[in-house]
Parts: C-alpha cells; sequence; structure tokens
C-alpha cells in the first residue's frame, strides 16, 4: 500500500494566526506590566486586547475556516485518551497525527480561552474597583495559571514537533502544513485580519487618548 503524497497546503488563516501571536504579545506585554503604576495603561490596553481576541475566536471558532472551528478539534475524553496513548506506543513516527489541532492541542486552547476570560473580567472589575480585594487576588492567580499553561503549551508544540517531524511554530507563523491533497482551506481571509488588527489599534486608542 503506496502513502498518499503530501504536499505543503494552507491549514491556519491568517486572521487565526493573527489571534494565536497577538494574545501571545498581548499577554506577554500584561504579565510585565502589572507590577508597575508607571505602565498601567499599557497594562490595560493588553488586558482589553486580550478581551477582544478571545472574542473573536469565540466567534471564529463557529463560523470560521474548517481548521480554526471548535467542532474540527474540541473531542471527548475517549479521543484525548486515545491521541496520548498512541504516542505512548506509537514508533517511527506512527503515532496519532492530525491536519489541524490535536486533542491535546484542544485541551490547551480551551483552558487558555477560559483562563484569559476570567482574567480579563476580574481585571476589569478590579479597575472599577468593583467587588473588592478577592477579585484581585483571583485575577493574580488566573495569570499564574495561564502562565503555566503557557510554558506547558509551549513544550508540547516543541515535543510534538519533534516526534512528527514537523515544525508546527512555523506552521503558525505560514499557516501551512504538510497535507494531503485536498485537505487544504482555499482562503486566507486577509480583510478579516485587517478588520481584526483595525479593532486592536481601536482598543490602544481608546485607552490612551
Amino acid at each position: 500500500m503506496t502513502t498518499p503524497q503530501k504536499n505543503s497546503g494552507l491549514v491556519w488563516d491568517l486572521p487565526l494566526r493573527l489571534f494565536h501571536w497577538s494574545l501571545a504579545l498581548c499577554f506577554a506585554g500584561a504579565w510585565l506590566t502589572a507590577e508597575s503604576e508607571v505602565w498601567k495603561l499599557w497594562h490595560i490596553s493588553f488586558g482589553y486586547s486580550m478581551g477582544l481576541l478571545v472574542g473573536f475566536r469565540l466567534i471564529w471558532g463557529v463560523l470560521g475556516t474548517r481548521y480554526a472551528r471548535f467542532s474540527e478539534f474540541v473531542k471527548g475524553p475517549s479521543a484525548v485518551k486515545a491521541y496520548f496513548l498512541s504516542h505512548l506506543r506509537g514508533q517511527n513516527g506512527q503515532a496519532e497525527q492530525h491536519v489541524g489541532h490535536n486533542p491535546a492541542g484542544a485541551l490547551a486552547i480551551i483552558a487558555i480561552l477560559l483562563t484569559t476570560i476570567i482574567i480579563v473580567v476580574s481585571g476589569y472589575l478590579t479597575y472599577q474597583e468593583i467587588g473588592g480585594d478577592w477579585l484581585s487576588e483571583v485575577h493574580e492567580v488566573m495569570a499564574s495559571l495561564l502562565m503555566a499553561i503557557v510554558v506547558l503549551h509551549i513544550a508540547a508544540v516543541v515535543a510534538t514537533s519533534v516526534l512528527q517531524k514537523e515544525n508546527l511554530v512555523r506552521a503558525m507563523l505560514t499557516g501551512k502544513k504538510k497535507l494531503t491533497d485536498g485537505a487544504a482551506i482555499q482562503q486566507s481571509r486577509p480583510v478579516l485580519a485587517l478588520l481584526l488588527l483595525a479593532a486592536l489599534m481601536a482598543v490602544w486608542w481608546g485607552v490612551f487618548r
């Protein structure tokens, strides 16, 4: 039995890639500016931007291109178990592979989205002096939790890249992976990416004006 020929094809559309790297930069920026009154407006802007980005991702997870949709990669516990077992048992690159997000990556994405929502809401309420000191504690604890999730996510991406012999970081930059014929998406949606970028710029203008 011959192995199907794989060629480079588009998997991640441009709005999804912009979301991914923008969220990473905003979280890093919010983390670095968290303890300084001098950088307070920057911290707020990063936080609002994270809220906007997560809102976009929730919508794009329903209406987006094939591999951006939650229905494509969010699976039940049995699928997650099967994925991990395939890597424990797999040899010579025979472990279970996925064109889009794998079940482990799906867990990380859901955890990141839910944690970010809590961080943004608790941060906003704290900034508005609503809810008391306990919300500030929640904000800090969830930020630390998100950092831990991000570190685990990065480690998993590196490990998966080595095991599957495909650079997943580069794939999220270019949007392309090695695919069999017919598996690629057809449109990168650059106009929507520009609109998302404009919305982010509007957030920053609104805070600093």
